[in-house]
């Protein structure tokens, strides 16, 4: 490990700094630890360098220097050569680091690089979080933990920078399947929140009086209160999570339900609903962007006020 002691703060590695990893960084950083961060994206990495980071030139890097490292990654590829490529963390051979895993992948993946990472003495924690991008600007977010336990108990003041509620759930792989459960209500709710919206707007009431009034009652959700503004405003740019990169998620959920032979009908009708966004150019929009798929498929336009 660095040569922090336990009175110490540990130095932190973030690697993936896009929506989710990058918000991770610097909520860190202001609870006063060192960060050191590596993205395949130049200007991710210069956002968290203007804010103190540090350049980590590779997950080895990373690793080098750092005590625990969280990763967030946006696919199974760019996870197993963060973890196991060539300059990856495995490369660094490094005793008693802990990497803390936050993308939502299959199990099996997390499970073959878990083993790697410990023939060289390197702790794999599977650590999903539930959460939007917008939320973990705030540090609104509740982490999942999974795995060896006293290693989650040392990271536990890292994950409380960026995180309300932290869930230690079990034995290496809960998180993931946690996960699982979780985004299986987020995207009904999100879809379900499209189609009341739709069919209030499409009765004639106006999108913002839908969403004040549903927001105070029994039918709201906090997928509701966090999408239902997007779609108020018909506008999806600025996404906390794209559609291409939740239609990633929705796979790894859909076969892990067919792997249990678990019927999931609302999760497979709403699923359909996100592919006719992907099939309509909607992947670098937010997936709050369902309102516009049902919204054309009903037919309504927008009048401009």
């Amino acid at each position: 490990m660095s040569d922090s002691t336990p009175a110490d703060k540990p130095v932190v590695g973030v690697i993936g700094l896009g929506i989710m990893g990058g918000a991770f960084a610097r909520n860190v950083l202001k609870a006063g630890f060192t960060v050191v961060g590596h993205d395949v994206v130049g200007e991710h990495v210069e956002t968290l360098t203007n804010a103190g980071g540090i350049d980590g030139k590779s997950p080895r890097e990373v690793a080098e220097q750092s005590d625990i490292v969280i990763t967030s990654l946006p696919s199974t590829a760019s996870f197993h050569e963060v973890m196991s490529g060539s300059d990856g963390i495995s490369s660094a051979s490094k005793q008693g680091l802990i990497v803390v895993e936050c993308s939502t992948l299959a199990v099996e993946d997390k499970q073959l690089a878990h083993d790697a990472l410990e023939k060289v003495g390197t702790i794999l924690l599977d650590c999903p979080v539930s959460g939007t991008g917008a939320q973990a600007q705030t540090g609104d977010l509740s982490f999942y933990i999974s795995g060896d336990k006293a290693a989650s108990d040392r990271c536990e003041p890292v994950l409380k920078s960026m995180a309300n509620h932290t869930f230690y759930v079990g034995e290496f792989g809960n998180g993931s399947k946690m996960k699982f459960v979780a985004n299986v209500l987020v995207a009904i709710h999100n879809v379900a929140s499209a189609e009341a919206m739709v069919l209030g707007m499409k009765a004639g009431l106006e999108p913002e009086t839908i969403f004040n009034v549903i927001k105070a009652g029994a039918g709201n959700s906090r997928i509701f209160e966090l999408r239902a503004p997007m779609m108020v405003e018909n506008n999806y740019d600025n996404a906390t999570m794209k559609m291409d990169v939740w239609q990633k998620d929705m796979k790894v959920i859909g076969e892990f339900a067919n792997s249990l032979n678990c019927e999931v009908p609302l999760f497979s009708e709403s699923a359909k609903v996100y592919e006719a966004g992907l099939s309509d150019g909607m992947d670098k929009l937010d997936t709050a962007s369902v309102c516009r798929v049902l919204e054309n498929l009903s037919k309504l336009e927008r009048t401009e006020t």
